[in-house]
């Protein structure tokens, strides 16, 4: 059964990126975008989480251990997470309409969005992404997979930092005053 779970997580990442790409071309016109460099910086650290999680010929020595127990239980929850995170995730998405960008990027008027899950947290987007792969890593659970989630969470904390310049610079006060209110990745917290 925990199997069958792995193959209903591994058909859900599917959806979510065939999903996202669909998604991807209903954006407004980029009026700013970051560097090649910038971008680098955090998509290189991204391949690395992917690789972990996607080759489990990585699975070398202390990377081929469980941190969870191969139960079904534990695949429940697994999934459970997993579906709460791209619930999340897909409903920021949506929520932010055509200011979404797959790079940190101003568009031709550009809205800063404070409402719906973006009242929660300033990246529920990121948000929702981490916790569908803490999901998945619960339910492959090997230690590559945490691994993997702390590369992601790396990749996905550079990228916010690069956001929020951006946005600071064309918000002024009125974004400073929302990171005030508003927690980056994990509400009320961080």
């Amino acid at each position: 059964m925990e199997a069958e779970i792995q193959k209903w997580v591994g058909f859900l990442w599917v959806g979510f990126v065939v999903l996202w790409l669909i998604a991807a071309f209903a954006q407004k016109r980029t009026v700013r975008r970051e560097s090649v460099a910038s971008r680098l910086s955090y998509v290189s650290v991204a391949v690395a989480a992917a690789l972990l999680m996607t080759y489990p010929e990585l699975g070398l020595g202390l990377l081929s251990k469980l941190f969870v127990p191969e139960t079904l239980p534990y695949a429940f929850l697994g999934l459970g997470l997993t579906i709460a995170g791209f619930t999340f995730a897909i409903w920021a998405r949506v929520h932010l309409g055509r200011n979404w960008s797959g790079t940190v990027t101003i568009k031709k008027d550009h809205e800063l969005i404070r409402s719906g899950p973006y009242g929660i947290v300033r990246h529920p987007i990121y948000t929702g992404s981490l916790l569908a792969l803490l999901g998945a890593s619960i339910v492959f659970g090997s230690t590559r997979w945490l691994v993997g989630l702390g590369f992601a969470l790396l990749a996905l904390k550079l990228k916010s930092l690069r956001e929020e310049q951006f946005m600071t610079q064309q918000f002024a006060a009125e974004y400073t005053d929302y990171r005030r209110k508003v927690k980056a990745l994990i509400p009320f917290v961080w």
